[in-house]
């Protein structure tokens, strides 16, 4: 009895986030960090924005519709293998896509939960929290909020690395959800992250990285994260060798004009010449 051939390739990641004009985060930062880690990204855009890396000027909104037909197409003929959600800015967007995961069945969501922009912008309302919370977060298999992000999660301020660790446990048990804490926001020569899976804590510590601009870093690292997990990394690796390939993005940063981007190919032969 002949049986249908087992479906092979590259490993498909998905993003689900707004679109970042200047080309440093969002959809855009997700994407190339896909691509270069080997893995093939697909999007879903829940929001335009005027934006660079001094400020966001403008954002418009997609339809919650449109952006539920943009998972369903990708997930009908594409083996999403992980998805990952960045800005999704409104409640109704944030409901479309929990329903819409559940529907297409993708096996492993990260959520970013993008609140606000390093320039101040605010990327999420104020009465989305709420649906984030409730139908988005216990969703995921990992979430990945950075120390201002974490402190709105817990609604109290984390000051140490011993009350990121208590906050990781707290939100992860509180959503049923691994937690990554990201530490950068912390004053030190060291940076430290916290995960936080299943009643154990990991701990991440790198040298903190002198850069002009970290514009899309937050992007990089849950992108990074999707990509390794997507390759079937267990998770635990995967926030690690996330945590590295930023940093080295960092390092490699190049000059755009007036500011400093990451350099997404520091492993490839791309680069000024």
């Amino acid at each position: 009895m002949q049986t249908e051939p087992k479906e092979t390739g590259m490993a498909v990641a998905l993003t689900i986030a707004g679109s970042d004009s200047s080309g440093g985060a969002g959809i855009q930062a997700d994407l190339k960090t896909f691509s270069a880690l080997g893995v093939f990204g697909a999007s879903a855009v829940t929001c335009l924005t005027a934006q660079n890396p001094k400020e966001v000027a403008g954002i418009v909104a997609i339809e919650p519709d449109m952006v539920a037909a943009q998972i369903k197409a990708v997930c009908d003929e594409m083996p999403v293998a992980a998805a990952k959600t960045g800005m999704l800015y409104t409640a109704q967007i944030i409901r479309t896509v929990a329903k819409a995961d559940v529907r297409q069945g993708i096996p492993v969501l990260v959520v970013d939960p993008v609140m606000v922009a390093s320039s101040g912008a605010i990327l999420l309302k104020h009465d989305a929290i709420d649906a984030l919370c409730a139908e988005l977060l216990p969703q995921a298999r990992v979430i990945t909020p950075n120390i201002h992000e974490a402190e709105i999660l817990c609604g109290h301020p984390i000051r140490t690395l011993d009350e990121m660790k208590a906050t990781a446990e707290e939100i992860g048990d509180r959503y049923d959800v691994a937690c990554v804490i990201k530490g950068g926001h912390l004053a030190g020569d060291d940076v430290f992250d916290v995960l936080y899976d299943e009643g154990e804590a990991f701990v991440y510590t790198g040298r903190r990285v002198e850069i002009a601009e970290s514009h899309g870093a937050g992007c990089c690292f849950s992108a990074a994260v999707t990509a390794y997990l997507a390759k079937g990394d267990l998770l635990h690796d995967a926030v690690g060798k996330a945590k590295e390939f930023v940093r080295r993005a960092m390092e490699a940063s190049w000059p755009v004009g007036r500011h400093h981007p990451l350099n997404f190919f520091w492993n490839s032969a791309g680069g000024p010449g």
